[in-house]
């Protein structure tokens, strides 16, 4: 997990070479427990079961992680031996599991730097699944908890998929990221050079760093609504309780992804924040002290995991993937964007308008319009955002608020089902208070 990074997608140093994803191969057989996933809507079968993850099998792969860093300096680091031999043992994984893999490069601080990404043939083209985790550790040490266990968890639940010879619903891809330590510089390479209709195909997108902390939480994250009850679901049947993740939010992989207006969820058990009374009470486990107290240092080696939150977790994800893979695909509707930048004023007495001309689109919007914004601006609190329909009907997507976050970065849904839906529709932006500065950067409507 990275320790810092810009909340600006301008911040990140990437720059780059190519490589981005693809689909094709076969499989064959697994083992069932954990909670039932619930059958599709449109299936005349139940979904298939979600397996349960041999936790030997995910302590396999940090094994030879563990390996790999001992015999290249201590750590598996972008730009250096260890990091290119990880994403070598992992590919090689996948290749033999009937994965179609691609090797993408891009270069930060000098150095060449690697993401892997595996789809799963099969599923619906236009709607994929997408877990990922990064493969990078610090300099410091090997990275076995940051991040080899949501690296192993992933490759497993992959191989999982394999053995089950699994059809689901959406089409299944999985994501390895290189110098996430440098600030997500993967990730976002990767996202960055995807073509907007490849984004919009992405259902979407499940990250897990750091999940088999030795002093475990359960942590979940909250972006998207139907990820986070998937996960709460799956840790209510086997009884654990779970907080919602707020140690490591916009720190790790799923922030560029978010950014781009792609659902995120994902699981964390916790880093360098204290864990406390109540939470030991909860979980077991030492309060008063670190969830990873060797979070970022040498020490984060094999013997630095906690197998039962390594085991739950595991399985988790293998449930997610399989739920939310079974899940029916909602046909994509029709989409208009602007994605010219306009300023806000500080503080004007009237907003600004950003239109889209709508045409083509038979009679009224629907009752759940969808409407993607992007805003950059240093306090989000002072904005107040409206969409306009073409009559001049103004529906209220935001108030202003005493949020300090940078950016507005959210999907709205919008009953406009009186409107009709051709004509020239506005996102209005107003700057209710002094100080801080912006500009909308793009936004869509999706009928």
């Amino acid at each position: 997990m990275s320790l810092s990074v810009s909340r600006r997608l301008a911040a990140v140093t990437a720059i780059a070479v190519a490589g981005l994803f693809a689909s094709t191969a076969p499989a064959a057989l697994a083992s069932p427990t954990a909670p039932a996933a619930p059958a599709s809507p449109a299936a005349a079968t139940a979904a298939p079961t979600p397996p349960d993850i041999p936790i030997a099998n995910v302590k396999a792969h940090l094994t030879q992680l563990q390996s790999i860093a001992t015999a290249n300096g201590g750590n598996r680091a972008h730009g250096k031996a260890g990091y290119k031999a990880s994403i070598d043992y992992v590919k090689a994984k996948l290749d033999a599991a009937g994965y179609t893999t691609t090797l993408q490069t891009f270069t930060s601080s000098g150095a060449t730097g690697y993401n892997l990404i595996a789809d799963w043939p099969g599923g619906d083209p236009n709607s994929v699944l997408m877990s990922g985790s990064h493969l990078d550790s610090v300099n410091a040490g090997p990275g076995i908890n940051d991040n080899g266990s949501g690296s192993a968890a992933i490759l497993e639940t992959a191989l999982a998929v394999s053995r089950a010879g699994l059809q689901s619903t959406k089409h299944l891809r999985f994501g390895w990221w290189g110098a996430e330590e440098l600030g997500m510089v993967g990730s976002t390479y990767y996202v960055n050079n995807l073509p907007s209709a490849e984004k919009s195909k992405i259902s979407g997108y499940l990250n897990f760093d750091m999940v088999g902390s030795p002093n475990p939480g359960y942590f979940v994250y909250d972006d998207d609504a139907t990820i986070e009850q998937t996960f709460k679901t799956y840790f209510a049947g086997v009884g654990i309780p779970t907080e919602i993740e707020t140690e490591g939010d916009g720190r790790s992989d799923h922030a560029p992804f978010k950014n781009a207006g792609i659902p995120v969820g994902g699981l964390f058990s916790g880093a360098d924040y204290i864990k406390t009374a109540a939470q030991a009470q909860k979980w077991g486990g030492t309060s008063g002290k670190a969830f990873d107290a060797c979070y970022h240092r040498s020490c984060d080696t094999s013997a630095n995991l906690d197998d039962a939150a390594l085991d739950k977790n595991s399985d988790a994800i293998a449930y997610a993937v399989w739920t939310l893979g079974a899940a029916a695909t909602v046909p994509p509707g029709r989409s208009f964007e602007n994605t010219t930048d306009i300023n806000i004023p500080d503080s004007p007495a009237a907003g600004v308008s950003s239109p889209i001309t709508v045409s083509g689109v038979t009679g009224n919007a629907p009752a759940t319009t969808k409407v993607d914004v992007n805003i950059v601006h240093t306090y989000r609190g002072d904005l107040q955002i409206d969409l306009i329909a073409p009559d001049g009907t103004a529906y209220r997507l935001k108030n202003s608020s005493s949020d300090s976050a940078d950016n507005v970065i959210a999907s709205y849904t919008v009953n406009a089902s009186s409107e009709v839906a051709n004509g020239v529709w506005k996102l209005q932006v107003k700057d209710v208070a002094a100080q801080d500065v912006g500009y909308i950067n793009s936004w869509k409507i999706t009928f």
